[in-house]
């Protein structure tokens, strides 16, 4: 047996699935991609997670845009986020050019153009179907570690909340939690003191200005109603396709706190809505993180613990999660230790360090007679990728250098016209743009504040003052003028008589 042969056996026998799967491409060997070599990954194992690196231009994004739509063809819907634009194409189909042609001929894969269901989402200020929630969904702890708090004020955070939920103040967006913050070291300071505890001015200032700093990166446009429902995004089309959500982020490349405190929320709202399922035979969603530095730059130690702790549980809900991202280094390495399905991309070695890095990639590989793994991470051309799996039984699968079969839909992003056609169609958009703003705390307290003040003013107003003395009537003043003469008279006759008695002794 050949060299060849025993390689095409190898990969055929390993990437054989007993379930359903999906077929990402094709064996390389020696540089030439070995015909009915399919790599195929079982859905079952799909919610162990997954990472999809390389440098920039080696195909990370056609990668992606290849799993979306091998995932909705089988049913399971997608939520992508898309930092830099690339994947609304997925709603058009694409066009057979003779260099794709030939890339399937060379993998034994049939090629077709196909378009995909597609909802197309914002938390910022692009057009889309709206994400929000509000601050109460996040709770005092979720809402503390986003802060980035000291134990001293997650225990404030943690009274606003108890103080919102004895009064029934609904805390929504981010003017109500400020309001509350306000009022407990104000107006409402007796009033907090004698039922929850002296709270420090230093502690709500710095509250205050962590939520501000969160506010300057776009966070009101988040923090708010309508809430998203998450089983809006499970939907499947009258095809029996899943529909591929693409959350817009272009706007929001620099705002990493932004980009976390919305992951880290998205991921707990998904772990709280959906029921355990165990090892199911597929996913119910697969999320696609792309940029997933961004998500890791800038976030506290305790955020991180936070997003680990997560994603280790998240798949028991049937949920698989995806980190993209040029450098596998990037990702913590707690994280990428639950990690089960990886497609490595090429690397490129311009520096001492790059080489280093390249070196400790290769070390997360399976060990294989067929390559030397960090010469093949140097090698690889454009579409092309490392790849090692989970099989069905949990037990990793052999590595191989793949090409990469071609994405079906449109590999090119929609134009702006496009984009707005597809949303003013979609049946989300219309439950979810419309802006709510409904009473809550902020509202219910400054009326509280305003009939304080007014029973303050009533009170001032009816305290008893001194009666104004009253001008005398004319008949008074005479009766008055009448007795003065009658007294006058008196005393001059009493006076004289007194004087006559003594001169007559």
């Amino acid at each position: 047996m050949s060299k060849t042969e025993e390689f095409s056996k190898h990969i055929n026998e390993g990437y054989t699935c007993k379930g359903d799967y999906i077929t990402l491409g094709g064996g390389i060997f020696e540089g030439e991609a070995i015909p009915n070599t399919h790599v195929n990954i079982p859905l079952k194992t799909l919610n162990r997670h997954g990472l999809i690196a390389g440098a920039t231009g080696t195909g990370k994004t056609k990668t992606i845009q290849v799993l979306s739509e091998q995932l909705s063809l089988k049913g399971i819907p997608v939520l992508m986020m898309d930092i830099k634009g690339d994947f609304s194409g997925i709603a058009m189909p694409g066009e057979e050019k003779s260099f794709i042609s030939e890339r399937h001929q060379k993998i034994s894969i049939p090629y077709e153009t196909k378009a995909f269901p597609v909802e197309l989402m914002t938390i910022s200020e692009q057009n889309g179907v709206r994400l929000r929630a509000t601050v109460s969904e996040f709770g005092p702890v979720l809402f503390s570690r986003i802060l980035d708090l000291n134990d001293t004020q997650s225990g404030v955070v943690s009274v606003i909340f108890k103080y919102c939920d004895d009064n029934s103040y609904p805390l929504l967006d981010l003017k109500d939690f400020k309001k509350v913050l306000n009022y407990a070291t104000n107006e409402g300071k007796p009033e907090f003191e004698s039922e929850y505890g002296r709270i420090s001015t230093a502690s709500t200032g710095s509250i205050l200005r962590k939520i501000i700093e969160l506010e300057q990166q776009g966070a009101t446009f988040f923090f708010g109603e309508k809430s998203f429902e998450i089983e809006d995004l499970m939907r499947i089309d009258e095809n029996g396709n899943g529909y591929v959500n693409i959350i817009r982020l272009t706007d929001i490349q620099d705002r990493p706190k932004l980009f976390s405190t919305f992951m880290l929320s998205l991921l707990a709202e998904i772990y709280n809505t959906m029921p355990e399922q165990g090892d199911s035979g597929q996913p119910e969603l697969v999320i696609f993180i792309d940029e997933a530095h961004l998500i890791f730059k800038e976030a506290s130690k305790t955020l991180l613990n936070q997003i680990e702790t997560i994603v280790k549980l998240i798949r028991s809900k049937g949920i698989g999660v995806f980190f993209i991202t040029q450098n596998p280094m990037d990702v913590p390495t707690g994280v990428l230790a639950q990690l089960g399905l990886k497609i490595q991309h090429a690397l490129r070695a311009f520096t001492a360090n790059d080489r280093k890095a390249i070196k400790m990639t290769a070390e997360n590989y399976p060990e294989t007679t067929f390559y030397k793994t960090a010469e093949a991470l140097t090698s690889l051309g454009i579409g092309e990728a490392l790849i090692t799996a989970l099989s069905e039984k949990g037990t990793p699968m052999p590595l191989v250098a793949t090409m990469m079969r071609a994405p079906m839909s449109r590999m090119d992003i929609l134009s702006e016209t496009e984009i707005d056609t597809a949303i003013s169609k979609s049946k989300l958009a219309k439950k979810y743009n419309e802006v709510i703003d409904r009473e809550s705390a902020y509202e219910l307290l400054n009326k509280k504040i305003a009939e304080a003040q007014e029973m303050v003013v009533a009170k001032k107003e009816v305290k008893p003052t001194r009666k104004a003395k009253e001008e005398p009537s004319t008949t008074e003043v005479l009766g008055k003028s009448i007795t003065k003469v009658v007294t006058s008279a008196s005393f001059i006759r009493g006076a004289f008589g007194l004087l006559t008695k003594m001169f007559k002794r």
